[in-house]
């Protein structure tokens, strides 16, 4: 074979290969948020902004239903996501652990009391929980990490009684079904407001709400796109929907300080501890 021969026919099979095997940059990028409704009406949900992210970064964007919570974390520890919007803790865990900046945010801060009946002399503060039942939504929502997180020894924390919403977290409290309840404090006050029963134990501090968080393949220039994208009056339109359900009026820019270290309320969660 001739020099000028060899030569054509590495650059053809150069050519080639990068016909065949598509680049990863390519990709499509994976959004996915966290499962809290049936897959039907989370794609119909995120569908507008994942065209809206699709748009803006000039590379598809697909939306993933995460199945449920155990699906959803192990995808999300091996990073297969490239945008999530979830709550503080997992954006301040995926910013340590797997290079993701946020992007835009819920307005607001969010903080949890512990409440207990006035007429229980046995509990006097958040330790006295300790061993003892607390109404609350399932670990990892944030109300319950929060709390959970004020107890060093995980032999020696509280009985979490699962609810599904803070009314019936209130009247689980009030019934005795469980000795605490973990509650929004607005919530709390609104719902005790005519029977005064309950008294507050602790009051954890603010941390900021859910955040869209974007990983390692959205270049930094395809996050500024994104932001821009989501803040827009294009934005406000294909996020109205999720927006109405969480009663926000409108997304705010986000930054990494505020975020940092809160992936640290995961650190009894399985597999957020490493």
């Amino acid at each position: 074979m001739t020099l000028s021969a060899a030569v054509a026919r590495f650059w053809l099979f150069v050519i080639t290969a990068a016909l065949v095997v598509p680049s990863a940059a390519y990709a499509d990028l994976i959004f996915s948020s966290a499962p809290r409704d049936s897959k039907e009406k989370e794609e119909a949900l995120y569908a507008p902004i994942a065209a809206l992210l699709t748009k803006a970064a000039g590379q598809k964007v697909t939306f993933t239903y995460g199945d449920n919570f155990l699906v959803y974390q192990s995808q999300m520890q091996k990073g297969a996501y490239d945008i999530v919007l979830d709550g503080p803790a997992f954006v301040g865990w995926r910013m340590a652990k797997l290079g993701h900046v946020p992007l835009v945010k819920f307005p607001g801060n969010l903080s949890f009391v512990v409440v207990t009946k006035k007429t229980n002399d046995k509990i006097k503060t958040l330790s006295d929980l300790a061993g003892r039942t607390i109404c609350g939504f399932a670990p990892p929502n944030i109300a319950t990490l929060e709390i959970l997180f004020e107890f060093d020894n995980p032999a020696r924390q509280p009985l979490i009684i699962e609810t599904d919403n803070f009314k019936q977290t209130y009247q689980g409290m009030v019934s005795g079904k469980c000795v605490g309840a973990i509650m929004q404090g607005k919530i709390f006050s609104e719902l005790d407001k005519e029977k005064q029963v309950g008294k507050v134990l602790y009051q954890s501090k603010p941390i900021p709400n859910q955040a869209f968080s974007a990983g390692p393949r959205v270049t930094p220039e395809m996050r500024d796109k994104m932001i821009k994208a989501l803040l827009s009056p294009e934005g406000t339109v294909a996020t109205q929907p999720l927006r109405d359900i969480y009663k926000v009026p409108a997304l705010l820019p986000a930054t990494a300080d505020e975020y940092q270290g809160l992936g640290k309320l995961l650190r009894d969660v399985w597999g957020f501890n490493q």
